[in-house]
């Protein structure tokens, strides 16, 4: 099956084991043992409620870990990319570039990237979704997890 073009409104992914299997599974978890704890205060009922904490914030940090990782191949990445597609002062002055303004940037083409790099440092694009919806020819990222 052929991927979809990408774009502003269509690049952001869900992963249906984590979103809609783990972190359902883990709220419904604390919900029940919060109403075992308030319907039967102890300690056995307060462990579980503190293992079901516990077990949600591990869930939320599998995610924000992983996404931490893949922002900083990212970085790398655009770096050696802005090396060949920039020229050697907006590639120098690149390096002052957040790790969400690299993140964004790298769906933009090579044609469109000089100046999408220009705005934001200029501070004419500020945010991710700002720099996003600025991209005209959408290079797109079908590996992120």
């Amino acid at each position: 099956m052929a991927e979809l073009t990408q774009n502003f409104k269509n690049h952001a992914r869900f992963h249906p084991p984590f979103h809609f299997v783990l972190m359902p599974i883990l709220m419904l978890h604390l919900t029940i043992s919060i109403r075992r704890l308030i319907a039967n205060p102890g300690w056995d009922s307060a462990e579980f409620a503190l293992l079901a904490v516990g077990l949600l914030v591990m869930g939320f940090l599998t995610r924000v870990n992983a996404l931490k990782a893949q922002d900083r191949t990212i970085r790398l990445e655009e770096r050696l990319r802005y090396q060949q597609v920039l020229s050697a002062d907006l590639a120098k002055a690149a390096e002052s570039l957040r790790t969400g303004q690299i993140v964004a940037l790298r769906f933009a083409s090579d044609a469109e990237l000089p100046g999408l790099v220009g705005q934001v440092l200029s501070g004419k694009l500020k945010s991710q979704k700002e720099i996003k919806q600025s991209i005209l020819n959408w290079r797109a990222d079908h590996d992120r997890v």
